[in-house]
C-alpha cells in the first residue's frame, strides 16, 4: 500500500526544503517525526506537515509503524519577482522562490522502487 502528499506553492527555496528531505528519506514514519520534531529549519514544519497528510492519506493514521518514507522530493514552483533599491537610486531584482513538496509513504514490505527493483536499503 501506497500514499502520497503533496504541498504546492509553498513560500519557502526548494533547496532549503531538499535538505530537510534528505534527511527523512528511507526511514520509516516514527524515526522521521522525531528527526522532523527536533530539527531547527525553517522548513522542518512544512515537511511535516506534509508527512502527516501522507500517513493520512494511507489510511493508517493510529498504526503507521510499519510505513516507510519511500520517495519525498522538491521541485521548483513559481517566483515572485520583485525589486529592492540598490546603490545610486537603482533597482536590483529579488526573487521570492516557491516549492512543491511531494511525499511517498508504503508499508515496508512493499518497497519497489520504480524500476521494478526491490529497495533494501531501510534505515532504522
Amino acid at each position: 500500500m501506497e500514499a502520497k502528499a503533496t504541498a504546492k506553492f509553498v513560500r519557502c527555496t526548494p533547496r532549503k526544503v531538499n535538505e530537510v528531505l534528505a534527511l527523512i528519506r528511507n526511514k520509516k514514519i516514527g524515526k522521521a517525526f522525531e528527526i522532523l520534531s527536533f530539527l531547527p529549519k525553517s522548513a522542518a514544519p512544512l515537511v511535516e506537515k506534509v508527512l502527516k497528510s501522507a500517513v493520512a492519506n494511507a489510511g493508517k493514521l493510529k498504526d503507521f509503524s510499519d510505513f516507510v518514507v519511500k520517495e519525498a522530493w522538491v521541485g521548483n514552483g513559481s517566483m515572485l519577482k520583485r525589486m529592492r533599491l540598490g546603490s545610486k537610486g537603482v533597482g536590483m531584482p529579488v526573487k521570492r522562490r516557491m516549492a512543491h513538496i511531494t511525499v511517498v509513504v508504503a508499508a515496508a514490505g512493499n518497497m519497489m522502487s520504480s524500476s521494478g527493483k526491490k529497495m533494501l536499503n531501510i534505515k532504522k
